[in-house]
């Protein structure tokens, strides 16, 4: 079984950065408490405002496959649907190297 890593990003709009923010914070909190997830970091782009990026690692793509049915990613996606610029973008790979 191999490890699954992910970055997705996401580019909130400027009037909505203190709400995305707090989204985005009760996303990593929750979904660190998931069986499976090794890591999930959010990490806020120090030149472009409004972007963030989440660092996942996960143990397996059935853990990542729970999460994309949990609640709080549900709650997330929902709620922040209309602060975001654009679709987020969001990258799966496994280790090459």
């Amino acid at each position: 079984m191999k490890n699954l890593y992910i970055v997705a990003l996401f580019q909130f709009k400027e009037n909505d950065l203190m709400d995305a923010l707090e989204l985005l914070k009760k996303l990593v909190f929750e979904t660190r408490k998931e069986e499976g997830c090794l890591q999930y970091d959010l990490i806020e782009d120090h030149t472009n405002k409004g972007v963030f990026f989440i660092m996942e690692l996960w143990e397996s793509d059935e853990h990542h496959h729970q999460h994309n049915g949990s609640d709080h990613l549900m709650n997330f996606r929902n709620q922040s649907a209309s602060m975001l610029e654009k679709s987020a973008q969001v990258y799966k790979g496994y280790k090459t190297f």
